[in-house]
């Protein structure tokens, strides 16, 4: 069996998302898969980007290391795991055009039987992580992914991340993830990688 591809497509502004992405990416490396990793672009004008502080030097740091995610990607990966930051306990618009991008494929049944998750992140307590990964779950469903949910899975699960995808709370400050977060995370990406290889063999997935 040829080894498996897992797309890792996300959005982050300030970095944090990325970092919960870099570290689902090292999970499934660990499975011995070969990740993909994709930053969504902006949907917003530039002058927009540049009102806010950070924003712009953030995006085109991170638009110099990660290419935009396509259709084709999707196409040839073996699992594909959404990521997002939260916005009013929903996903960004940028990681939604993603997905609505993703149509054409779903209109042939192109990305049935591949494996698929979701991450998210808030600067606030609370502020929607579970809503915001429960809310991408539908479409999942819809373009005939097979939802890998994390469960109890791993002992990091008792103190960090959901049981529904890895998350972490940046604060106002925009702080890093923790260890613990990481953890989840790392566990995502393996336990996702895990999933896709026996999908793969049993043939449910059209990639080659």
């Amino acid at each position: 069996m040829s080894q498996v591809k897992v797309l890792i497509a996300f959005y982050s502004r300030t970095g944090t998302t990325e970092k919960i992405a870099e570290a689902i990416a090292e999970g499934a490396r660990s499975e011995g898969a070969e990740v993909i990793l994709r930053r969504a672009r902006e949907v917003v004008s530039r002058e927009i980007i540049e009102s806010v502080p950070g924003w712009a030097e953030s995006a085109d740091r991170q638009n110099s290391l990660y290419e935009a995610p396509t259709p084709s990607d999707a196409e040839h990966a073996d699992a594909i795991i959404f990521g997002t930051p939260t916005r009013f306990g929903s996903p960004t618009s940028e990681i939604k055009a993603y997905i609505d991008a993703l149509g054409g494929l779903w209109f042939q049944g192109k990305l049935v039987g591949k494996a698929g998750g979701v991450f998210a992140t808030t600067s606030t307590t609370h502020g929607g992580n579970e809503t915001t990964i429960l809310s991408l779950y539908p479409p999942l469903a819809h373009l005939g992914l097979i939802i890998v949910p994390l469960g109890y899975s791993d002992p990091a699960m008792f103190a960090a991340g959901t049981p529904y995808g890895a998350s972490s709370v940046s604060g106002q400050n925009a702080a890093p993830p923790t260890e613990l977060d990481l953890a989840v995370a790392r566990h995502q990406g393996k336990r996702t990688a895990q999933v896709a290889k026996a999908l793969k063999a049993a043939n449910e997935t059209q990639t080659a």
